[in-house]
């Protein structure tokens, strides 16, 4: 039955909004890995309709001495009425659902008839018709190899490259992102043997950006921070970059997820990866072995509301009372911003990239607008890159009011899900400035916008903002 119990723990996760589907089910045992997630992902496919039968033949009530798990019960009547059986030995738990085997069968028949399913595979829950859209992006590991090697590669595959994704067998060079190629959506990557060694990523192409935005410096001296770094897909992209120079401290505090980031950084051949399995917040920023870190990416847990990609619209219900999830937004946003807080305090820290999976402002541009008017901004004098310097060529940016200068909407990157052919995204870029700023052109904000989204702002008269020089990032 231990199969069965860690199935309905994973389930147990999902309910509680732990990450996405794909990020829990990769911290999972791998030797049981792939039977454990396809259990999963056919129980939620399914969940909606096993759970009115659970319901209707009154399985929990029956059965409440030996069942107290609802999630282990959904996963045991799955197999039960779409598996063939439940594939352990006998015990009293699989006897509490055999003794209603004939009442779930028949519940399941009546559910078939009612919707007028012809087939089992009518009742599962279809997909995000926007995911559909979203090409399947490759990111080329160039620790490893190089893009033309890629190319190469894919061509003796039989992979045609082209400008357009009009064909099969068609993959096309990324115009935002370096190293990055876009096949068609159905197009498969697991069984190739350049992705089991660790030469290909699968990374949406907006989870690149904020890597890209950083641009950690590629020195033997450099000093850089992944203060979220698991499963690891950020991290590679920087380690990368970095051209596996200086040092990257990739930051977990998570046991499982660590050992997810740990295999993926080794995989992916990152030796300049110092894995920590520590929390972030903890970490001392006047520590000898911190001290003198130039570069930051923050990327924390998030709402998760801009992904549609082709799982995670299995854990979609009815909305949430709509207090309920503001108070849950509010609460991820004050999270966000001590994140960003704390980075502010490395005393060389030159620039801070914050990015969320996210669509609403509530996590994103008033996380920015908090952060900029913490005292750890104004102390430090960050404030955000311009837009020449985030991704120039992207289209969508941030929203004009919800910032306190509207035009510094400009200086963040949106991504739409459904419209940008991406997940849903949000991506800003903090920069120490190089030249003292006097006190009375700090920014300001009006007595009445304090703790409009559940984050506490300064008390304080907005005035008109002088312009600065941005330091640029080499």
């Amino acid at each position: 039955m231990n199969f069965y119990f860690e199935a309905a723990k994973t389930l147990d996760r999902l309910d509680a909004k732990e990450g996405s589907i794909k990020g829990i089910l990769a911290t999972l045992p791998e030797k049981d890995r792939k039977r454990t997630a396809a259990l999963v992902i056919e129980t939620l496919k399914f969940k909606t309709v096993l759970l009115d039968i659970i319901k209707e033949a009154k399985l929990m009530k029956e059965e409440r001495k030996k069942l107290t798990s609802l999630n282990l019960a959904l996963v045991l009547v799955h197999d039960v009425l779409l598996a063939g059986g439940i594939q352990a030995g006998d015990g009293p738990i699989k006897q509490a659902i055999l003794r209603h085997k004939t009442r779930l069968h028949g519940e399941f028949q009546k559910i078939k008839i009612k919707r007028g399913a012809s087939s089992n595979a009518e009742l599962a829950q279809s997909g995000d018709a926007r995911a559909a859209q979203i090409p399947r992006y490759v990111r080329v590991n160039t620790t490893m190899w190089t893009l033309p090697d890629a190319v190469k590669y894919f061509t003796s595959q039989g992979f045609t490259l082209g400008t357009s994704l009009d064909a099969s067998k068609t993959f096309v060079k990324d115009e935002h992102i370096p190293d990055l190629l876009l096949f068609p959506p159905q197009t498969t990557f697991h069984e190739d043997a350049a992705y089991k060694s660790g030469k290909l990523i699968l990374q949406d192409k907006a989870s690149c950006f904020p890597a890209v935005v950083l641009a950690p410096p590629a020195r033997k001296d450099a000093v850089v921070i992944d203060a979220t770094a698991a499963p690891g897909n950020k991290t590679t992209h920087l380690s990368a970059l970095m051209r596996n120079m200086g040092k990257l401290y990739a930051f977990e505090r998570d046991r499982k997820r660590f050992g997810t980031l740990t295999m993926m950084v080794s995989r992916a051949g990152c030796t300049n990866v110092e894995p920590v399995n520590s929390d972030f917040l903890t970490t001392d920023p006047l520590d000898d072995k911190f001290a003198k870190v130039t570069h930051i990416l923050l990327d924390p847990s998030c709402s998760g509301s801009g992904i549609i990609n082709r799982l995670d619209h299995l854990l979609e219900t009815e909305e949430d009372n709509q207090e309920a999830q503001e108070d849950r937004l509010n609460k991820l946003a004050s999270f966000q911003l001590m994140m960003i807080r704390h980075a502010m305090k490395f005393p060389k820290a030159s620039r801070i990239v914050y990015s969320t999976c996210s669509v609403h402002a509530t996590e994103n541009e008033r996380v920015v607008r908090a952060a900029l008017l913490s005292d750890e901004a104004s102390a430090g004098l960050f404030r955000l890159a311009p837009r020449e310097d985030v991704l120039p060529k992207w289209h969508r940016r941030g929203m004009p009011e919800e910032m306190t200068i509207p035009e510094d909407a400009t200086s963040l990157v949106r991504c739409s899900p459904g419209e940008d052919a991406t997940n849903g995204f949000f991506v800003s870029c903090f920069v120490r400035q190089e030249v003292e700023v006097p006190s009375s052109n700090k920014r300001k904000v009006h007595a009445e916008e304090e703790d409009v989204s559940g984050i506490a702002m300064p008390k304080r008269k907005k005035k008109k903002r002088k312009r600065i020089t941005y330091h640029q990032h080499e």
